[in-house]
Order: C-alpha cells, then structure tokens, then sequence
C-alpha cells in the first residue's frame, strides 16, 4: 500500500483542527508529496480522492462530470440495495449501477443486511465490470436504519462480520466498507469494527467521523480516524468536513489517513477534487517552518463567473443527453448548489424552480449569466448561438 501524502508531522489523535480560515491567517501547510496516489487491492487510486457516494446525486452523470473536471481518483454509485440487484425488474437499483468505460476507476456501493443477498450482489457488480465493491455502514435515513441496514448494522458486529466474509468470498475485486463511528457517543465501534474488516480480507476502510445519532449535524471527529488509521494496515479513507484543499491536507496532516473522501462539498463546488490536486502539487514541497499565506497568488484556481456559467451548461446539458427521468428535478436540485456564490444567484434559482422544462431551465441560465458576463466582451448573439448548438 502506498500513501499519497507523506507527512513529516506526527498525526495527532486529539490535536485541534486547523481549518480554512486558519489557513486563510497564514496557519503552515503540511509538508506534502506531489505524487498523489493510493493502491486499493489491484486498483490504483490517483489522485487519492474519492468521490463520496450520495443518494440522489452521484448517479452516471453526476459522475462523469465529476470526472471530467479533473482530480478525482475514485467515484462511487449512490448507495443500491442488494435485494434490488437482484430482482430482474427493479429498474431503479440497474439504473444506480449503469456506468460508461471513462468512469473507471468506479466503485459500487451496496447495502442490506442478508450475507447471502450481500454476497450474490456483490457477484452480480464484479460481472458487471465494476473495478470495486464496498459495503454502505454508514446511511442514517430511518427507511434503510429500520430494515437494519446502512448505519442500523453498527449495533451487530457479528452480522457485519458475517457479511464481510459473504462477500468477500463471492468476488475476487476489491472490497470495501465505509461506515460511521457508531451508533451514539456511547457505542462507538470504528476501531473494533476496522480491525474486523482487516481480519476479513478488505482491502480498505473509510470513516465518516459521526455517530449515526449525529446524522450531518454537529462536527465530524477526526480524532476517531487518526485512531482506526492507528489499529490498521489497510488504507483508511478519511470523511467528514472537507469543505476546502486545507481541509483535505489538514485532515491528512492530523489522521494520518491514506486518502481523503468527498461528498457534500462536491455538489456545491464541484472543483473541489481539482483544487486539492492543485494545492499539493503547488504548495506540497513548502517547508512546515515556511507558512504558506492565502495572497493574490492562490495555490489554487477559484472558479471565475464564467466557468460557473459553462459548469451548469454542462451539467445540465449531459442530463438532456443522459435522458433521465428525473432530469428537471435534478436541474432544480443542483441549481442551489451550483449557484452557491453567485451574486444575485437566489434569483436565478427562483427563476429555475418556476421553469417546466429542461430547455426553459437552460434558457434562464443562458439569461441571467448572459446579462453579467456579456460587459465582460462575450455578445449575447454568440451566447445564444453557443447554446442553440448545444441544446438537442
């Protein structure tokens, strides 16, 4: 196994977090290596970031679009039930696990609770072409808790060990799990559990540092991934309260973890992966006696208006394209992350959510960044032309 940051500074369990502000105050970087990568079983992860797996969001195009913006060493399905992979007409779970050849390296993540389900599931992904498997511990929606799957398993370890050893005798790919500390601050699990999961044959752990009590509410506890990073050998993935590049490395400087995942940061600020791969390579050789301050030259590129503009293009674009269902809720959906920032934004989502229509949607984005951007020399005539071609 191979780390992607080799950090000189011992990672320290119970150490403050340094956050961006902190760097913003000129708080030092971690020394950092540029080569960023990380070796999952037969899979290479690099960068070693992950896309972390969201219901309703990280479907095939959320994916590849992710992809195609750069800086992303993983991605992952939204998290499928096992029972519906394997019911022949359950056309949600094969839409959750369609995927195109550029989206490889590609994990499927899976939830249930039966280890003979799990583990024919898991074979069912391996023929599908999929370069990982890794087992959903961490979900803390009450409809997936209340049939003791996602985050509900964390109160049963010799259930989970019986699923671990199901499925890791059906496939030969990589497997994997991601889960939560526990279920409250009172049965906090993530060690035991980690050490299980090493026992068991996976190939890799990521924490999301809540408690299924927590929900996404309060702070994540980094401290407890510094601690499985403590009591394994395989890769630990970190996750929780990455919201910037110091964040990531900061989390990497204080765990020790061997890779970092993302999730709801990325629907906001879908250059998130590409920046963190930004500031190592640029940053990543600083000295820790050197600090490195936020100044006009930024370690990494902040997104102009106009690379928001063609960012939701698109977006919203390869969902036409894709011909999903759901493809004006989901315009809808991702017009409050999109615009995250935009000044004047809140009207432009006001004036999406009133559109009924994919093409409705993509003219009041055409509209509203049309009036900002032409002073800046883009005529309007050509922004229209450039859409009309794009639009089917």
């Amino acid at each position: 196994m191979r780390k992607q940051w080799d950090n000189s500074v011992t990672a320290a369990s119970g150490g403050a977090r340094a956050t961006q502000a902190d760097a913003r105050a000129g708080t030092p970087a971690p020394t950092l290596t540029p080569a960023l990568r990380l070796r999952i079983g037969n899979v290479e992860i690099a960068p070693a970031t992950v896309l972390a797996p969201m219901a309703g969001v990280t479907d095939t195009v959320f994916r590849r679009f992710i992809r195609n913006l750069g800086g992303c060493g993983l991605i992952m399905t939204e998290f499928t039930s096992a029972d519906g992979v394997l019911r022949a007409k359950d056309k949600k779970a094969k839409r959750y696990l369609h995927f195109y050849e550029d989206e490889h390296p590609i994990s499927a993540q899976l939830f249930g609770s039966d280890p003979k389900v799990m583990g024919d599931a898991a074979r069912m992904v391996e023929d599908l072409g999929f370069d990982l498997v890794d087992l959903n511990l961490g979900c803390p929606a009450k409809k997936v808790v209340k049939c003791n799957g996602g985050s509900g398993l964390l109160r049963d370890l010799p259930a989970i060990g019986e699923i671990f050893k199901a499925v890791r005798a059906a496939v030969k790919i990589p497997f994997t799990v991601k889960f939560r500390a526990g279920w409250n601050d009172d049965n906090i699990v993530c060690v035991e559990l980690a050490k299980m999961a090493e026992d068991c044959g996976l190939c890799a752990v990521a924490l999301h540092a809540r408690t299924r009590e927590q929900g996404y509410s309060g702070n994540a506890r980094w401290e407890w991934i510094g601690a499985v990073k403590q009591a394994v050998k395989i890769p630990v993935v970190g996750n929780g309260d990455i919201r910037s590049p110091e964040d990531a490395c900061a989390m990497v400087s204080q765990t020790g973890c061997d890779a970092v995942m993302i999730g709801r940061t990325a629907p906001s600020n879908p250059w998130i992966f590409r920046q963190i791969q930004q500031y190592c390579g640029r940053v990543g050789t600083a000295a820790l006696d050197c600090p490195v301050e936020r100044s006009s030259d930024s370690p990494y590129d902040e997104p102009s208006e106009a690379d928001r503009y063609e960012m939701i293009r698109t977006y919203f674009q390869m969902l036409i394209e894709e011909e999903l269902p759901d493809a004006v809720g989901k315009m809808k959906q991702f017009a409050s992350w999109f615009t995250h920032g935009v000044p004047g934004g809140a009207g432009l989502r006001k004036a999406i959510y009133e559109s009924k229509s994919a093409p409705e949607i993509l003219g009041k984005v055409e509209e509203f960044f049309e009036e900002r951007l032409c002073g800046a020399g883009a005529s309007s005539t050509s922004l229209r032309a450039g859409l009309a071609r794009e639009i089917p």
